[in-house]
């Protein structure tokens, strides 16, 4: 009897680990980072080039969108953690990143650095 109950607990935390692995996977899938688009090797020069027209572009975004933003990608938080942090929900944390890039992409189309 006592057999019966460690392997049915051990299975139960077997599952429960899985299922926190699968939806880490899931978020971390759905939420891509600056580092993981980054090429293979640069040079210094390049680097600092990019960084500050990164720089200059998060610049042009509201405070709130910058924020968001910068703890998504840089910080490499998740939405729900930004969420908790910023007291939003994840959905409006959501939809400020949304925003924010095609913001982003507009005036990073438009402008040259």
């Amino acid at each position: 009897m006592e057999q019966q109950m460690i392997q049915r607990y051990r299975q139960e935390i077997y599952r429960i680990g899985w299922r926190l692995q699968y939806r880490s996977k899931r978020t971390r899938r759905h939420e891509c980072t600056f580092m993981d688009i980054r090429p293979a090797q640069r040079d210094e020069a390049e680097e600092m080039i990019n960084r500050l027209s990164v720089e200059q572009l998060l610049d042009t975004l509201p405070a709130k969108g910058k924020v968001i933003l910068q703890k998504i990608y840089l910080q490499e938080m998740t939405e729900a953690e930004v969420a908790a942090q910023l007291h939003m929900s994840q959905q409006g944390v959501n939809k400020w990143k949304q925003k924010m890039l095609q913001q982003l992409s507009q005036t990073a189309n438009s402008q040259t650095f």
